[in-house]
This record gives C-alpha cells, sequence and structure tokens, in this order.
C-alpha cells in the first residue's frame, strides 16, 4: 500500500511536471493501476476489507451466540447472558475450543450494529415536570438510616425539588406533590412518571392506564395532567433519572448526620434553592408559566377502617395504636398521614398518634388508660403504657409498690393527677420529689397546686405589662352581704 508521501510524489510530477502514467510507473517500480488511484484521490489511504475475514473458530457458534442474545430480549434486563457467561456455557453446552477473548469481540460486534439509538427531548415552559423515587442513606440521630427521596424535576428549566420520606406509600407521594408545588409557588401542566403502585392499578395497552382513585384526586385537585412511561423505560423520562443520581452524589455526600427528618428536608430544601439560583434565567421564564396554586392545600391521606379491642388498641401498618376508653370495641376511621395518624369516630376526631415505622409496636397514651387504672388500681404494677413512661415515674413505682403491699393505690393516685394537671407539670412534681425524697401522693399534689398558682400570678404580671388594666371592685361592696351598709 502505498503511503502518503508516495501519493504526494505521484500527484506533483502528473500535475505539476506532466509525467506520465506509465513514466511514473517505470520509475516508482508499481503498476499503472496504483497509480491512477493516486491521481484519483489525495486522502490517506485507508485499508478496506471487501468482504468478511473468515474465523473457522468462531464461525460453527455464530448462530448459537446470535440465537441467544435474541431470547435475551424477552428475558428480564438482570438476567441476560454477559459474553463471559457465553463463553462458560459454549465451554460446558459445545466443547468450545477457542478463547473468551474471541468471544467478547464477537458479542461486542453483535452488541454494537443492534444498538437502540434515541431521540432528544425538550419541553415549553411550564409544559412538563417529571417525577421519581430516590434512596439514600443518612446518619438519623447517630444510626445509619435509609430513606427514600421525592425528587421532582422541570423540564424546560430544570429546577429541581428534593424531599426526604421515611417510606413511598401513597400518603408520601402526595406529600411530596403538594410540597413540591408550594415550594415552586405553581403546577405545571404535566407530569411524567414510570408506573408506580402508588399512581397506577392497572397498566392498559398502550399509554392507557387504570389510575389509583386518590391519585386522580390530587390530579382533579392541582389540575394538572399525568403521562406515564412505558414498563421498564426509564430513558423515557432521563431528566429525573438523572436528577436522582445527581442529589445522591452532591446533596448527600458526605453522608448527612441530622437528628430529624425535618432537619435533614430543611439542608435539602436550602440545596434546592442554591440549584435554583444556578438557573436563575430559565427559572424566571419557567415561574411565569406555571399554573397557580389552588386556595386549600390537599389532604395528603390514606383513609382505612380499623376496630378498637377491649384493650383499646387498633392495628395498622403492623402496629397498635390506643384510643379512649368509650371508644373500645368499635370500629374507627383514621386518616393516615405521613408523620401522623388521626382515629375519627364518624367526623369527630377522637385522638391523633404519631405515625410509627417500625414493626411490632404499641403506641399507647397514659389518658386513654387513666380511668381503667382507675377502676382497676392494681394494674399498675405492669399496666405496658405505665412501663412506657420516663424513667422518673419507674422510680417512683418501684419505690412505692415495694414499700407497701398497697403502694400501688398510692401510684395510682398520683397517675390520675394527669386528669387534672398538664402531663408535663405531673412529671416536673415527681421530679422535684424525688429530689426532695418526699415521695408522696399529697406532696406532689401540693407542688401541682403551688405550681399553677404561680403560673396564673405570673401570667397575670404579663398582662399589666402590656398595659391593660383589669378592673378590680372594692371589698366594701359586699358589706352588704354581711348586714352592714355599703361604702
Amino acid at each position: 500500500m502505498l503511503g502518503m508521501v508516495d501519493i504526494e510524489y505521484i500527484r506533483k510530477k502528473h500535475f505539476l511536471e506532466g509525467w506520465s502514467i506509465r513514466k511514473i510507473s517505470r520509475n516508482l517500480g508499481v503498476a499503472r493501476q496504483t497509480v491512477r488511484k493516486a491521481l484519483g484521490s489525495s486522502e490517506i489511504p485507508r485499508y478496506k476489507l471487501s468482504k468478511e475475514k473468515k474465523c473457522p473458530v468462531m464461525d460453527p457458534f455464530k448462530d448459537i451466540i446470535r440465537q441467544w442474545l435474541e431470547e435475551d430480549k424477552t428475558a428480564p434486563q438482570k438476567q441476560r447472558h454477559t459474553a463471559k457467561r457465553i463463553y462458560e456455557r459454549l465451554c460446558q453446552e459445545y466443547d468450545f475450543p477457542g478463547s473468551e477473548s474471541s468471544v467478547r469481540r464477537y458479542v461486542r460486534i453483535l452488541r454494537q450494529s443492534t444498538a437502540e439509538v434515541f431521540v432528544p427531548l425538550t419541553a415549553d415552559w411550564g409544559e412538563q415536570a417529571q417525577v421519581d423515587w430516590g434512596r439514600a442513606k443518612v446518619y438519623l440521630d447517630d444510626r445509619l438510616t435509609e430513606v427514600s427521596l421525592f425528587c421532582l424535576r422541570l423540564k424546560a428549566s430544570l429546577v429541581p425539588f428534593v424531599w426526604a420520606s421515611p417510606t413511598e406509600k401513597l400518603e408520601a407521594f402526595l406529600e411530596g406533590h403538594k410540597r413540591a408545588f408550594e415550594w415552586l409557588g405553581g403546577i405545571p401542566a404535566m407530569l411524567v412518571y414510570d408506573n408506580p403502585k402508588t399512581a397506577v392499578t392497572k397498566i392498559l395497552k398502550g399509554p392507557y392506564r387504570q389510575e389509583h382513585t386518590i391519585f386522580s384526586s390530587l390530579r382533579a385537585h392541582y389540575l394538572f395532567d399525568s403521562e406515564f412511561c412505558n414498563p421498564a423505560r426509564g430513558n423515557e423520562k432521563g431528566t429525573i433519572e438523572n436528577l436522582v443520581k445527581y442529589v445522591r452524589k452532591n446533596a448527600m455526600v458526605p453522608v448527612p448526620k441530622v437528628k430529624s427528618l425535618e432537619e435533614l428536608n430543611q439542608q435539602l430544601l436550602s440545596w434546592c434553592e442554591r440549584e435554583r439560583q444556578k438557573r436563575k434565567t430559565e427559572w424566571e421564564q419557567e415561574s411565569k408559566a406555571l399554573r397557580p396554586l389552588p386556595t386549600t392545600p390537599f389532604r395528603c391521606s390514606r383513609t382505612h377502617i380499623v376496630s378498637a379491642n377491649s384493650l383499646l388498641l387498633f392495628q395498622f401498618d403492623r402496629n397498635h395504636y390506643s384510643v379512649p376508653v368509650k371508644y373500645s370495641c368499635r370500629q374507627l376511621r383514621i386518616e393516615a398521614f405521613v408523620d401522623r395518624i388521626e382515629v375519627y369516630d364518624s367526623s369527630k376526631l377522637v385522638t391523633t398518634h404519631d405515625r410509627c415505622y417500625g414493626r411490632g409496636e404499641k403506641i399507647m397514651r397514659l389518658e386513654h388508660y387513666l380511668p381503667v387504672l382507675a377502676a382497676k388500681p392494681r394494674a399498675v404494677k405492669n399496666a405496658l403504657v405505665v412501663r412506657k413512661l420516663p424513667e422518673v415515674y419507674q422510680k417512683l413505682r418501684v419505690h412505692l409498690c415495694c414499700k407497701h403491699p398497697e403502694g400501688y393505690r398510692e401510684f395510682a393516685k398520683i397517675l390520675l393527677l394527669n386528669q387534672e394537671f398538664k402531663y408535663e407539670d405531673v412529671l416536673w412534681a415527681i421530679e422535684q420529689t424525688i429530689k426532695s425524697g418526699i415521695l408522696t401522693f399529697s406532696n406532689i399534689r401540693l407542688l401541682l397546686i403551688t405550681r399553677v398558682a404561680n403560673t396564673a400570678v405570673n401570667n397575670s404580671s404579663q398582662i399589666k405589662t402590656m398595659g391593660l388594666e383589669v378592673p378590680v371592685d372594692s371589698p366594701s361592696k359586699f358589706d352588704r352581704l354581711l348586714g352592714g351598709e355599703t361604702a
């Protein structure tokens, strides 16, 4: 093959000095056909393979490899052949005599020839946002915990919103939308999803979906449209897929150390705000095109009907929660939010509990059991709700119950003070009596009465300092009641 220097020499001799093809051929010792090729093109010479080279070792097995790769198209994505696995099967099933590198080379050629191509996507201002869940690990109160990240990103401006949740359940899915819309100050016309069970109950033909009733209620409230990707085609919403990775590698590095999810979400909101400022020009355009928020926020909860038993407990999500005595052995309605459980009897709010995401836990409120403990005071010795109280209560229980066989009665009377005084005040009074060593009902009650009276006096003083005048009658006006004359 002629080099580029030879081609340059031939072309200059022919076009500049007028040498004939025969003369160039005779002087250089190359065929006239080679000279004609050099004169026909000044491009760098490249070797052109006219037909595929024969591979005596691989050729008998190429059809088998092609068949396996074709079958892979219908197999689960994470259970498809790798080049290494193809080589192993060829050796085990067909006594393949070649090397693994030969198999890898041929598999690479086949996959390159069938590689899928994609179309770049875009959207107008306010037209579209994409939604997805991600996961990350944080140190929550010094414990390494996995949290779920609700991610929403506007397609045109690429402004992100991220919110950390303890779960990906329906109520969290709804709460994420509400918080995102409120932070953005508006609503995009369309939101794009994959096919989460919190939004889709059944995948129908083509783009059609049977949507969750509560998700449809969310759409009706905020007036946006939804669009769903084809199953297992996350590339159709690549904007949000990239955001999930971006958040993990930027907002969550180093691994956050926080006391609560509220603290983590404050950090995430600050990060989102910095990202929004980076796209300030695009955001100004997009914010003008967002739809306005409704006057009232959406109620982000799931409704369930539960039955309270004779232990004043109902079960929800693998945990038990308590109810007041009058609602035992009854059916109640609960509204499950991300952070709390609201219990209703018809339309009346009965009680509220902090949401628990453990398993087999019993979340109990002392005030629910006080009427029962008043009737059954001996139960205070081993009542679970009492054992869940702070340590000062346990010290008081051990002291009273061990001091006298009927010490439980005194302890029960102290517990019943929570019906008359605030829980925090009773806790304070017990701590004071333990310090003084006088652990009696009368002493604790006296402390509480004194504390309440002092609080009332302080409140009265605060009212005076605010410039408010409280009229005070003269005591002499009551002389008439004693038979005397009025002043």
